[in-house]
């Protein structure tokens, strides 16, 4: 729906996020009423540690939206990791969503010194450098 077709889109747009947030709540609310044993199973089945899995479900859906942004910096086109390397990306993207760094990470990206900068702050920076980037670079 377009901004012009909404008679208040401010006020449709924290309905919306608020939707957001209580829908977050809920997903919550059900991973914690698993028993232990279950959820345990659940972050061995997805390959991540149990506390990681608690917290990468707390950070919600958007706790890795820098990781396109750096990727795009870098000259490395995220669709063709995508296919050539999953779980490399994959890991990349729950190390960018357990990152303590993401004001900096914000910055550099908005300031667009995240290309030069990003070794001394982000921690996929020795994953980063290790993709050829000859072989994911935009066609």
């Amino acid at each position: 729906m377009s901004t012009a077709s909404r008679p208040y889109p401010i006020v449709q747009d924290l309905i919306e996020s608020f939707a957001g947030w209580l829908k977050h709540r809920r997903e919550i609310n059900e991973m914690r009423q698993l028993d232990r044993a279950d959820f345990d199973r659940i972050a061995n089945d997805l390959r991540i540690a149990p506390d990681d899995l608690e917290e990468l479900a707390r950070r919600g859906r958007h706790a890795a939206d820098e990781l396109p942004q750096m990727l795009a910096r870098l000259g490395i086109d995220s669709d063709r990791l995508e296919r050539a390397q999953p779980l490399l990306l994959r890991d990349m993207e729950r190390v960018c969503s357990l990152c303590q760094h993401k004001a900096r990470c914000n910055l550099e990206l908005v300031t667009g010194a995240a290309a030069e900068n990003y070794p001394g702050f982000c921690d996929n920076a020795a994953t980063l450098d290790s993709v050829n980037r000859a072989d994911l670079a935009p066609r």
